[in-house]
């Protein structure tokens, strides 16, 4: 009897024991959640930075494809009118390239870990039974782990589409029912630039200011801006060239370079386009580099000497400016012409096509010199015979420099002449016809010297 009375108190005390050691236990898991959860709710947070940092990279990296560029300002919202204020189009940004869009097209969603997904309250839910205390320790445990489980493990994230994939996502053929077939080319033109990349070719028509929707590079804000865009109308579509877009990068014009150019062929490239409104936006900055590279593979075209053409975009006083195979050339009247010519806006315009002489080429430093005027026998050439020293000449003057006066003859032969004693410069004005004197001839430098002896 006192036998078994001592095995049922050893029982009681074991299971006092197990009972304690239970308690402890609990309380000890108790005391290590909050700390396992704070660990992995860093290990969540630093997780996320490091997501965020890395998101923020890629944002960064495809920015120059994600948007197009202009200048340090990014294209956003934009807004078209022509005018200024009316008839505004509001465009989102747009842009990401192929093989941008294919990476996104295989992330998977969510950036939302799974324990905030499931921590909304669900309305009108049946209400759970109650549980006793063991089955609630049980519940309650494996609620934390899951609960670590899911932040431990977040969902990845899936970027949105991007409008440019959203774009070509449209239905094309209910868009352009009803165009001409010469309009659905155009149209189709459009399109294969846009996804492409490809360049195009077209005349612009003129210059206008056009209102738009741009991120200021300093604040980071969309700000209506007024910008100057070239307008080229292949057919019926308007697509602008902004006046950043125009010129390659540290080759940038003046303004009033800008302004002035009209009824010359362009090469650019589509990179936003509005279907609505008939609207497409294109970049000769991004071209310019796919005629170069055209060019330097081609060496029937950049040998010294070859003869090709080049394009007047714009024609001043003393200068001009030319595009010669994906190159901005400022040209002076001595690579022009033989003959001096007082304003060279009287001899060429914006527009013009005039074929050169190249004279050097490097594709590694993008150096390119041509020659308009040695595409054209040199006047001076057998001048010795058809103007011998002593004889006189009718000319008309073409410029003043430094109290020397150049002189153009019959057969476009510059000469170069002083004044008689007798006669004052003043009386003297360009475009005058004068007599004058052939004096002597200089062969190396093939130059003709002579006095003015009377005004006709």
């Amino acid at each position: 009897m006192a036998r078994k009375k001592a095995t049922e108190e050893e029982t009681l005390e074991s299971q006092e024991e197990m009972e304690l050691s239970a308690a402890a236990a609990l309380e000890s898991e108790e005391a290590l959640s909050p700390t396992q959860d704070e660990s992995a709710e860093a290990a969540f947070a630093e997780a996320g930075n490091d997501n965020s940092e890395a998101l923020v990279s890629d944002a960064n990296d495809s920015s120059a494809d994600e948007f197009p560029e202009i200048d340090g300002v990014v294209f956003g919202d934009t807004a078209l009118d022509g005018t200024a204020d009316q008839g505004m189009d509001k465009r989102t940004e747009q842009g990401l390239d192929d093989a941008a869009d294919d990476a996104l097209a295989h992330e998977d969603a969510d950036p939302i870990p799974a324990m905030e997904q499931g921590s909304e309250a669900v309305p009108n839910a049946v209400p759970e039974p109650a549980l006793d205390s063991a089955e609630a320790t049980e519940s309650t445990t494996s609620t934390a782990i899951s609960e670590r489980q899911a932040t431990a493990s977040p969902a990845t994230p899936q970027s949105p589409i991007s409008e440019r994939r959203a774009f070509f996502g449209q239905n094309f053929r209910e868009l352009d029912r009803g165009l001409t077939p010469m309009e659905q080319q155009e149209w189709n033109s459009i399109y294969a630039s846009y996804r492409g990349r490809s360049v195009m070719t077209g005349k612009i028509a003129g210059v206008d200011p056009v209102r738009l929707r741009m991120r200021d590079r300093d604040t980071g804000e969309m700000v209506w801006q007024r910008i100057w865009c070239a307008t080229v109308i292949p057919y019926r579509v308007r697509i602008l060239i902004p006046e950043t877009e125009m010129w390659s990068k540290d080759e940038e014009r003046p303004r009033f370079v800008f302004r002035n150019i009209s009824d010359v062929n362009v090469d650019f490239v589509i990179i936003q386009v509005d279907r609505a409104s008939e609207v497409a936006f294109a970049s000769r900055r991004m071209a310019l580099p796919s005629r170069r590279y055209f060019f330097s593979t081609q060496p029937e075209l950049h040998r010294p000497g070859s003869r090709i053409r080049c394009d007047v975009l714009s024609v001043g006083p003393r200068r001009c400016l030319v595009c010669c195979n994906g190159y901005d050339l400022n040209l002076t009247q001595r690579e022009l012409s033989y003959t001096a010519v007082p304003d060279l806006r009287e001899k060429y315009h914006s527009g013009q096509s005039l074929e050169c002489v190249v004279k050097e080429y490097d594709s590694r430093s993008n150096h390119l010199v041509i020659s308009v005027k040695e595409a054209e026998p040199n006047p001076f050439d057998g001048a010795e015979l058809r103007h011998p020293e002593g004889c006189r000449r009718s000319a008309v003057i073409a410029g003043k420099y430094a109290g020397g006066v150049f002189c153009n003859l019959p057969d476009n032969v510059t000469v170069m002449c002083n004044y008689a004693f007798h006669y004052d410069d003043a009386a003297f004005r360009v475009g005058d016809r004068v007599m004058l004197v052939i004096q002597r001839h200089n062969m190396e430098r093939k130059q003709i010297y002579g006095k003015i002896v009377a005004k006709v």
